[in-house]
């Protein structure tokens, strides 16, 4: 597997040929990179960076290269260890740090693994950063400490700060959750969430049932939060006479909920639901990206307020936030984002305030969902030949349909009156993928046919 590379950081496999993979060389490589960026070894300041993994099994291994070649730059490191994404990011401005590299692929399989770089707010880097860093990489542009200027390391956690920050939020109702009673089944597919998703729900007194918690790095399913990877919890929440079952990704930036029934709630209402709630006490803008569903901003419409479409992305759908003001945002794959703790992906403030909601309305899973919006994403692929001109059937594509209300700021999406079509080509192979969403399944799928059949005319 061709090793990855893109603003947000590198990715690939461990193991194997140097080139086919991602090496020690690799790693070495775009962490001397990223600290000429930060400007280590450029006037007197010390840097600091903060370091953190989930729990896959390469981790350890790769940590121990990251964490080598920052101090060989000079750079002083706070490796918090075994952290999720969303906590990594708050201990860099927590530890008042210059930025933070966090180690994980995500939903990704156990046999990948990845570098992804923060800037001093905690905040993934935006495009011009990443494309520097990537030039420095590729130039070999480095500069390596003096003995007697070499960094140091310190080892400690984040866990407890992010916790308790989450707790302190205002819209986060710990006792109105604890005297619920509620029971809950937690799947952290074996990584990080195992750890501090029930350390969470155990402080707003939620009784945990535990699937898949302990941080092996071994993942017992594939590891994204999709219904064919979650049997096992969508059978144990009815079997435990559960209120509703929680899953999060490796690096526990994504929620997924399970209703009641064993049914899913739809990562794309992980969103939906929290920003009705958010939004009923803070009227304001939301944001998700333009492959989410509609269901946001038909939501949003409801309480009298804006949404904004981004580009995909966390890093963009940031920047609409920051734009806009946005009060709540997002993706549609069950990441929340609300900036009244930090502007990043988190699956433990989307607990929280998801629990809050479910409490004060007093309704089963399933009657919750069944107040929002129903709508189906289908998602589709278009497979092209390694010469095909993407770009020009996407502009095909466009004039095709410039009677409806057409967004080109990432690939193309057909807004339809009763549904909607968003292409977007790959950065990795010769495909076009095809996301639609309508009220019903087979309308969505009729509408990405349509557009497929206008690119196989083209």
């Amino acid at each position: 597997m061709t090793l990855i590379k893109s603003i947000s950081g590198i990715r690939g496999t461990i193991g194997g040929a140097v080139g086919d993979n991602l090496t020690p060389l690799d790693l070495v490589r775009f962490v001397s990179a990223y600290c000429r960026w930060l400007g280590a070894g450029k006037g007197a300041k010390r840097l600091k960076v903060v370091l953190g993994r989930d729990a896959r099994i390469s981790g350890e291994m790769v940590a121990s290269v990251v964490e080598g070649t920052l101090m060989g730059c000079g750079v002083d490191v706070v490796n918090i260890g075994l952290a999720t994404t969303p906590t990594t990011e708050m201990a860099v401005t927590g530890f008042g740090a210059d930025g933070g590299i966090i180690l994980t692929a995500s939903h990704n399989p156990k046999q990948w693994n990845a570098l992804k770089l923060l800037g001093p707010k905690g905040e993934f880097l935006d495009a011009a950063a990443g494309a520097e860093v990537l030039r420095m990489a590729e130039a070999e542009d480095f500069h390596y400490a003096d003995v007697d200027a070499l960094g140091n390391a310190e080892r400690t956690s984040y866990d407890e700060e992010h916790i308790e920050a989450v707790l302190a939020l205002p819209l986060v109702n710990a006792d109105a959750v604890r005297a619920a009673g509620l029971k809950v089944v937690v799947d952290a597919v074996d990584s990080v969430g195992g750890v501090v998703i029930p350390k969470l729900l155990e402080r707003m007194g939620v009784e945990v049932v535990r699937l898949n918690c302990e941080p092996t790095g071994r993942f017992s399913h594939n590891p994204e939060p999709i219904p064919a990877n979650l049997t096992e919890i969508a059978a144990a929440v009815p079997a435990n006479g559960a209120a509703m079952g929680i899953v999060v990704d490796p690096d526990v930036d994504r929620l997924a909920l399970i209703s009641e029934d064993g049914t899913m709630f739809g990562e794309e209402y992980t969103l939906v639901a929290v920003a009705d709630y958010v939004l009923s006490h803070t009227p304001g803008a939301t944001v998700s990206n333009l492959s989410s569903s509609r269901a946001l901003a038909d939501v949003t419409a409801s309480h009298g307020c804006s949404y904004s479409a981004a580009a995909v992305g966390e890093v963009n759908v940031v920047a609409k936030m920051k734009e806009t003001g946005a009060v709540i945002g997002g993706e549609g794959n069950g990441g929340v984002i609300y900036p009244e703790l930090h502007y990043g992906r988190d699956a433990l403030v989307g607990v929280a305030l998801f629990l809050t909601h479910y409490v004060a309305k007093g309704l089963t899973m399933t009657s919750l969902r069944a107040t929002y919006p129903d709508y189906h994403i289908v998602k589709n692929r278009i497979d092209l030949s390694p010469s095909t001109d993407v770009d020009a059937i996407l502009r095909a594509v466009k004039e095709h349909y410039s009677a409806e209300r057409i967004t080109d700021i990432d690939g193309v999406k057909i807004d339809f009156a009763d549904g909607w079509v968003h292409l977007r080509k790959s950065n990795t192979e010769p495909i076009i993928r095809i996301y639609s969403e309508a009220r019903t399944e087979s309308r969505a799928e009729e509408l990405a046919g349509g557009v497929k059949a206008v690119v196989a005319a083209l």
